[in-house]
C-alpha cells in the first residue's frame, strides 16, 4: 500500500487457493507460479510448466462442466432473481454450466488450437508466437461514445449514461446466455471432428482496500468472469491483470467465509457480442411517439421494427443494487473494455465501502548523483535527503546499529561488511568506508571489499551506492542514491497528461555530445578568474563570510545558483553574468564536478585537449579520461517542425531510480497519521496520509514510442522474452524476422534484447510466428495508433530493487527489518493537456487551452475546480462538455459523479496535500510534447518537505499569482490558475538538474500570455466556460444537493460565479470550508463515520451469519478452515464496530457516502 508489505513475494491475490490438481499432474505441484503467473517462468520450465497446464485443461475438457453453482455463482443468481422478479414474473436467473479455469494460463493454452499456431473467428485472430501470444480483435480500437447503458433502479443514472428500462435489461440478459453454437467452440479443439463447445469462466479478486497493518486489513471484492468458449483469450488477459483467484467452488475460495478480507461486493461480467444483432422491438422498448424525451434522446425508443439496439454498435450495459452487486454484459470482444469493466465494478465497490478508486499514476521516485570516481561519507549522506540542503542528523549512523536493526537478514562476515541474505550483491558496509575507481575497492578502517559493477552498497544511514557504466558507456562512475524517496502521485490526470510518464527512465531520453573549448589556456584563466572571483556583492547588502567555490563543502548546485541570474542579485552582478559565455560557465561546472582537495590550486595542470592536426581540438579530457557532457530535450522551438530545445545536464546528474507504483486502477485509503508507525519523520508531517496501491499485476501498454527501434528499451526489453500477451502488432515469420535481420542499418537501431529475439525466430523453423516491438498491425493500409502489451509492472520483476527499498528506508528510520515501513503519499501532482488553437479532421475548430505554465499550485477552491472539470481540448476519451472526467472516470462511473467527489476533496482537505499540476502537450504555443511530465519527478525529489510547500515557495518569490485582468473591458478569471513557478524557482530547483537552469523555462515558458495575449485570454475564457456547463449538469440533475458544503460551493461558482447567496470562491466563510478544522467540525462529515460505521455492522454481521451458517453445515470442512476461530474474530469485530465510540476513532478517514447506503430493511 505504500507499505512496503506490498512489497510481499506473493503477488496474486493472496485470499483463495487453487485447488489440488489431479492426479496425473500432482508431481509437478509446488514448482509453478502464484495465480497471478508471476514470477513467470522462463526457458526449459516454462516449457514444463506449459506442459502441465496442457494436462490440466485435458482433464478439465474431460470432466466437462461443473455440475453444481459455486457460492460466488449461487449469490449472482440470487440478486438476479430478485433484482428482475418484478420484469420476469417471477421466473429465476439460471447461469448455464461453464468450465471453471482455476489455474493461471489454463485459459492461455485454450486460446489457440493444440495442433495449430494460429486461430480466427469472426471477431478475432490469435497466433502463438515465440516471444508469446498475439491476439488482433477485428476492431483494432474502439470509442466510448455510446457505450455505457445502466439499467434503471438502485441508484439515479448520470446524464451521460443512456437509461435502460429493467425490462429490456432482463432480456439482453436472456439473449446474452444463450450465444450461437459456434461461439462456444473452444480454440484448443477447434480442429477435432465434434470441437468442444463450453462457456469458461475466471474468479477474480481484486483490490478495494490496501492493508494498513494496526489499522486495517486488505479487502477485496469478488469478481465472475465469463465468456463464451471462443473469446477465452479475454480470460486470459483479464486474469493476467487481475489474478486468478482458484477453484470458486472450494470453501476456502468463498469470500462469503473470508469476513476478515472480503469487501461484501460481489461482481459479473459476461461477454456477449451477439447482442449486436438484438432489436429494440423485440426489447420491449417503446416505439418512438410513446417514448419519453430521455428515451429518446438515449436511443431507448424506435420507428422501424427491424431497429437494432445502440445500432448494432458495441455497447455495454449494468446492473446495480445497493446491496453491493454489479452486473455487466459487454456486447463486444474488445479487450480493453473488459478491463475497463473490472475497473468500473472496483470504482462501484470502493465508493461503497469508503476507499477511492483512482485514476493514477506513480512511482517511489529517490534522488541519485554521480560522485564521479569516489564516493567517501560526508555531510550529503547524513542529511535528511541527503543531497539537499537540510541539517544533519544529529545521531550518527553506525554499523554496528544497522546490524542490530538487520539481524538475521544479514550474513556479518570476518572482514567486518555484511551480505544480504537473499541477494549476494547486497553489501553493508561501515560508516567510515570509502569508495573509489581508481583502486577498484571499498575501504574502510580494517578492511575493504572490491567494488564490483551490479553489487549495491548500503552505508548505515541507508545511503546507496554503485559502480555504474555512464550511461553513454564509455566510462565508469559511483552513483549515489538517497534511502528515503518521494511516492510522487499523478492522480485524475487526463488522457494525454503524463500519467504513464511518472515512472519511465528519463535515461531513454537523454543525449550525448563533448563538451565546447576554443582555446585551452584562455579559457581555463577565464575559468580561474570565476573561481578566484568574491561573491559577496552579488546582493544588496553584502555577505561575508562564503566558502571558496571549490572548497569541499560547496556543492555543485549552490555554483549553478551563483552563475545563474535571478532577481534576488543585483543589476549589476546580473549584467556580469550575462557576459560569461555558456561554454566557460560548463568549464566552471566541469572544474567543481571533477575537482579533488589533493589537486590544491593546480587544478589547471589535470585538464587537458586532444590534439588533432598538430592543433588543439575540441575533446576535454580530465586526468586522461574524455569528458562527455548530458543534455535533455525540453520542448521544441515553436515554428512548424521546430528543432527540439536541448539543454546541458549538470555533469554530477544521474537519473532519478524509480520503482513503480501505480499506472491506471489504484485503490486507496486515507488514514491518521498516529494510525502509522515507522514514519519518516522528516516527510509524513500531514495529519491524515493517503496511501495507495496499484490493483494490476500487469499493465496495458500502449507503446507509441516503440515504432521507432530503439527508442523505447523498456518495451523492447519486454517484449523480446516469452510469455507476452500482445495485441495489435504484426505477425512475422521467421522468414521476415531472416529478412529484418539482414537489413544491418536499420536491424541495428534495435536494441540488444530484441535483436537477439528476432535473430532466434530468423534460425528456427521458418513457419513460426514471432513479433517485432517495432512492427505495428496494419490497419486500411495503416500502422494502427493503438498497439498493446501486457507489461508486468517493474516493482514485480525487480525483487532485488524492493529489498533494498525496504532496507534502506529501515536503516534511515531506525526501524528493525522485520517491521513494516510505509511509504505513504507525500507528493500530489495530477498532470494536464494542453493545446493551442486547432481543428478536428471535419474542420470543426478546438479552441485553445494552452494558458497554463510548466508547473502551477491551486489551492483547494481552484483546484477542485479543476478536477471537476478536467478539461482537455484532444483526446479521443472527451465525453463532451470540454470534460473527460479524470477525477470521477466518466464513462467508467456506474454511480453519479458527487461520490467520487465528495471523497477526492475530503481526502485533500484531511491531508493537506498540495495541489500541484504538471502541463503536456503546449505551453502557449510551444510544443513541449511529455518533456515535463518526465522532468516533474526529477525536481520534485531533489526538493526538501519544507521546499515543496506551497507557503514557502510563496513566500520565497519561488511562486507567483496569476491575477485576473480586464481585456475590452471584460473580466479574464485567469485567477483560477492559481500560481505558477517563476524564474526563482527555475534557478533554484532546475539549478539541481541543468547546468544553465534559466535557458530551459525562459519568460515565454513561464508566462505563456506574452506568446499570445488574445490566445490567452481565449484559452481561459474556455477553461471557465468548460467548468461552467460542467457544473451547471450537478445543478439541473439536482445531484449538487448530494455534494458536502465544500464542493457545492465549488459547483455553485463554477456554474454562476457565485453561491446563491451572492459570497463567490474568494469570500472568507467559503475558502474556511476547505479547512481541516471547518470539515472535522461538521455535522456532515461526522454524518460520514455514521455510515461508515453502519457499512461495517452491515458487512460483519453478514459475515457472522455465513460462518455460523456453514459451521452448521459442514463441521468436518468447518475444522480443517478453522470457522469456529475464524466466527470468533468476526464477532469481536461486530462488538467493537457496533460500540458507540467506534465512529470517533474513524476521525481522519473519509468515512463512507450516505447517500449510497442501502434503504432500510435491505
Amino acid at each position: 500500500p505504500f507499505c512496503i508489505a506490498f512489497f510481499a513475494p506473493c503477488l496474486a491475490p493472496p485470499r483463495g487457493t487453487s485447488p489440488p490438481a489431479p492426479q496425473s499432474v500432482m508431481s509437478l505441484e509446488g514448482q509453478w507460479p502464484s495465480s497471478g503467473g508471476l514470477p513467470e517462468p522462463t526457458g526449459a520450465k516454462r516449457q514444463e510448466w506449459e506442459q502441465h497446464l496442457v494436462a490440466l485443461v485435458r482433464e478439465k475438457i474431460e470432466a466437462g462442466e461443473a455440475d453444481r453453482s459455486a457460492p460466488v455463482d449461487l449469490r449472482i443468481e440470487h440478486f438476479l432473481s430478485e433484482h428482475l422478479a418484478g420484469v420476469r414474473g417471477g421466473a429465476p436467473v439460471t447461469l448455464p454450466k461453464m468450465l471453471s479455469l482455476d489455474r493461471y494460463g489454463m485459459a492461455r493454452v485454450l486460446s489457440l488450437p493444440r495442433d495449430a499456431d494460429t486461430y480466427e473467428s469472426k471477431l478475432i485472430k490469435s497466433f502463438r508466437c515465440q516471444n508469446g501470444v498475439l491476439h488482433n480483435p477485428v476492431n483494432d480500437k474502439r470509442t466510448t461514445a455510446g457505450v455505457f447503458h445502466v439499467a434503471e433502479g438502485a441508484y439515479p443514472i448520470a446524464d451521460d449514461k443512456k437509461a435502460v428500462p429493467l425490462a429490456a435489461f432482463s432480456k439482453l440478459l436472456d439473449a446474452a446466455l444463450c450465444p450461437q453454437p459456434t461461439d462456444l467452440e473452444l480454440p484448443f479443439g477447434i480442429h477435432d471432428p465434434c470441437p468442444k463447445r463450453a462457456w469458461v469462466k475466471v474468479l477474480l479478486r481484486p483490490l478495494v482496500c490496501p492493508e494498513v497493518p494496526g489499522f486495517t486489513s486488505e479487502k477485496r471484492m469478488e469478481v465472475r468472469f465469463m465468456a463464451p468458449g471462443s473469446m477465452v483469450a479475454n480470460v486470459d488477459f483479464v486474469e493476467s491483470v487481475f489474478g486468478n483467484a482458484g477453484e470458486a467452488n472450494l470453501p476456502e475460495n468463498d469470500a462469503a467465509l473470508d469476513v476478515e478480507h472480503w469487501s461484501g461486493h460481489t461482481g459479473c461480467i459476461i461477454l456477449a457480442p451477439q447482442l449486436l444483432t438484438v432489436t429494440k422491438r423485440d426489447l420491449g422498448l417503446p416505439q418512438w411517439d410513446e417514448a419519453t424525451d430521455r428515451q429518446r434522446r438515449d436511443g431507448m425508443a424506435w420507428r422501424g421494427e427491424h431497429e437494432r439496439y445502440n445500432d448494432g454498435k458495441a455497447f455495454k450495459i449494468c446492473v446495480r443494487s445497493s446491496s453491493g452487486v454489479f452486473v455487466t454484459l459487454i456486447a463486444d470482444n474488445y479487450f480493453g473494455y473488459c478491463k475497463k469493466e473490472v475497473k468500473t465494478q472496483l470504482s462501484f465497490a470502493c465508493n461503497l465501502f469508503g476507499t477511492e478508486e483512482e485514476h493514477a499514476g506513480g512511482a517511489l521516485t529517490y534522488a541519485s548523483i554521480s560522485w564521479g570516481s569516489e564516493f567517501r561519507a560526508d555531510h550529503r549522506v547524513s542529511r535528511p535527503n541527503h543531497h539537499y540542503p537540510g541539517r544533519a542528523e544529529a545521531k550518527p549512523y553506525t554499523f554496528s546499529e544497522a546490524m542490530g536493526l538487520l539481524q538475521d537478514e544479514v550474513h556479518m562476515t570476518p572482514e567486518g561488511f555484511a551480505v544480504d541474505r537473499e541477494f549476494s550483491s547486497i553489501v553493508y558496509i561501515p560508516e567510515d568506508a570509502v569508495a573509489s575507481t581508481a583502486t577498484g575497492r571499498v575501504s574502510w578502517k580494517g578492511g575493504e571489499v572490491f567494488l564490483v559493477p551490479g553489487f549495491v552498497y548500503i552505508h548505515p544511514s541507508g545511503y546507496q551506492f554503485s559502480l555504474q557504466k555512464t550511461l553513454n558507456k564509455r566510462g565508469w562512475h559511483i552513483c549515489g542514491t538517497v534511502a528515503e524517496p518521494i511516492n510522487y502521485h499523478k492522480p485524475a490526470t487526463v488522457s494525454g497528461g503524463g500519467k504513464s510518464e511518472v515512472s519511465k527512465l528519463l535515461s531513454d531520453r537523454i543525449l550525448f555530445g563533448n563538451i565546447r573549448i576554443d582555446n585551452v589556456k584562455r579559457d581555463l584563466a577565464y575559468v580561474d578568474m570565476i573561481l578566484k572571483r568574491d561573491y559577496s556583492d552579488r546582493y544588496e547588502e553584502p555577505r561575508a563570510g562564503e566558502l571558496p567555490l571549490l572548497h569541499p563543502q560547496r556543492t555543485l548546485g549552490s555554483i549553478v545558483k551563483l552563475l545563474t541570474p535571478s532577481d534576488e542579485y543585483t543589476a549589476e552582478y546580473n549584467s556580469w553574468l550575462e557576459t560569461i559565455p555558456s561554454m566557460i560557465r560548463s568549464l566552471v561546472f566541469l572544474v567543481k564536478s571533477y575537482y579533488r582537495p589533493a589537486w590544491g590550486r593546480d587544478w589547471k595542470s589535470h585538464i587537458s585537449v586532444m590534439s588533432v592536426d598538430g592543433r588543439d581540438g575540441d575533446v576535454v579530457y580530465v586526468d586522461g579520461e574524455r569528458v562527455v557532457v548530458q543534455y535533455l530535450r525540453v520542448g521544441q522551438e515553436s515554428s512548424k517542425g521546430g528543432r527540439p530545445r536541448m539543454f546541458q545536464l549538470r555533469h554530477d546528474f544521474v537519473p532519478a531510480h524509480k520503482i513503480q507504483t501505480e499506472d491506471d486502477i489504484s485503490a486507496s485509503i486515507i488514514v491518521p497519521r498516529t494510525s502509522l508507525k515507522h514514519l519518516n519523520a522528516e516527510e509524513a508531517s500531514n495529519q491524515s496520509l493517503k496511501l495507495a496501491q496499484n490493483c494490476e499485476l500487469r499493465l496495458f501498454q500502449r507503446p507509441d514510442d516503440a515504432k521507432v527501434r530503439g527508442a523505447d528499451t523498456i518495451c523492447e526489453a519486454d517484449m523480446a522474452g516469452e510469455g507476452n500477451f500482445m495485441s495489435n502488432f504484426e505477425p512475422l515469420t521467421g522468414h521476415h524476422a531472416d529478412q529484418l535481420s539482414k537489413h544491418a542499418v536499420c536491424f541495428d537501431e534495435f536494441t540488444e534484447p530484441m535483436q537477439k529475439r528476432l535473430k532466434t525466430a530468423a534460425a528456427d523453423a521458418r513457419d513460426k510466428f514471432v513479433v517485432s516491438s517495432a512492427h505495428f498491425r496494419m490497419v486500411e493500409g495503416k500502422p494502427t495508433a493503438n498497439p498493446r502489451y501486457l507489461q508486468v509492472r517493474t516493482d514485480f520483476g525487480d525483487p532485488r530493487a524492493r529489498r533494498i527499498a525496504k532496507f534502506a528506508a529501515c536503516l534511515r528510520r531506525r526501524v528493525p527489518a522485520s517491521e513494516h515501513v510505509h511509504f505513504p503519499v507525500n507528493a500530489v501532482l495530477p498532470g494536464r493537456r494542453n493545446n493551442p488553437p486547432d481543428q478536428l479532421a471535419d474542420g470543426t475548430p478546438i479552441r485553445p487551452l494552452a494558458v497554463f505554465s510548466p508547473i502551477h499550485y491551486q489551492e483547494l477552491p481552484e483546484l477542485f475546480m479543476d478536477l471537476v472539470c478536467s478539461v482537455t481540448g484532444r483526446s479521443p476519451s472527451t465525453t463532451g462538455a470540454g470534460s473527460e472526467g479524470a477525477l470521477t472516470k466518466g464513462p467508467f462511473n456506474a454511480l453519479t459523479f458527487v461520490a467520487d467527489l465528495n471523497a477526492a476533496l475530503i481526502g485533500f482537505i484531511l491531508t493537506g496535500y498540495s495541489g500541484y499540476s504538471s502541463a503536456a502537450g503546449y505551453i502557449g504555443r510551444q510544443r513541449v510534447d511529455h518533456d515535463i511530465s518526465l522532468l516533474a519527478p526529477e525536481v520534485w525529489c531533489r526538493m526538501s518537505e519544507e521546499e515543496r510547500d506551497p507557503s514557502y515557495l510563496i513566500r520565497t518569490g519561488c511562486l507567483e499569482k496569476v491575477e485576473d485582468m480586464e481585456i475590452a473591458g471584460k473580466k479574464v478569471l485567469a485567477s483560477r490558475l492559481g500560481y505558477r513557478i517563476t524564474t526563482r524557482f527555475v534557478s533554484r530547483f532546475l539549478g539541481r538538474i541543468f547546468s544553465s537552469p534559466s535557458e530551459v523555462f525562459d519568460a515565454a515558458l513561464l508566462r505563456p500570455e506574452t506568446q499570445d495575449l488574445a490566445m490567452f485570454v481565449d484559452g481561459v475564457n474556455n477553461l471557465v466556460e468548460a467548468q461552467a456547463r460542467v457544473a451547471s449538469a450537478y445543478i439541473a440533475d439536482g445531484s449538487i444537493q448530494d455534494a458536502c458544503p465544500p464542493l457545492q460551493a465549488v459547483l455553485f461558482c463554477m456554474a454562476r460565479g457565485c453561491m446563491p447567496d451572492g459570497r463567490t470562491i474568494h469570500s472568507p466563510e467559503i475558502r474556511a470550508l476547505f479547512t481541516r478544522e471547518s470539515l472535522l467540525s461538521s455535522k456532515w462529515y461526522h454524518e460520514r463515520l455514521l455510515a461508515k460505521q453502519r457499512q461495517e455492522v452491515r458487512r460483519l454481521s453478514s459475515g457472522v451469519g455465513a460462518l455460523r451458517e456453514f459451521l452448521a453445515a459442514s463441521k468436518d470442512e468447518a475444522e480443517r478452515l478453522g470457522i469456529t476461530e475464524r466466527l470468533r474474530v468476526a464477532e469481536d469485530q461486530l462488538k467493537v464496530v457496533s460500540s458507540e465510540g467506534f465512529a470517533e476513532s474513524l476521525i481522519g478517514t473519509t468515512g463512507t457516502e450516505p447517500t449510497l447506503e442501502p434503504d432500510e430493511g435491505l
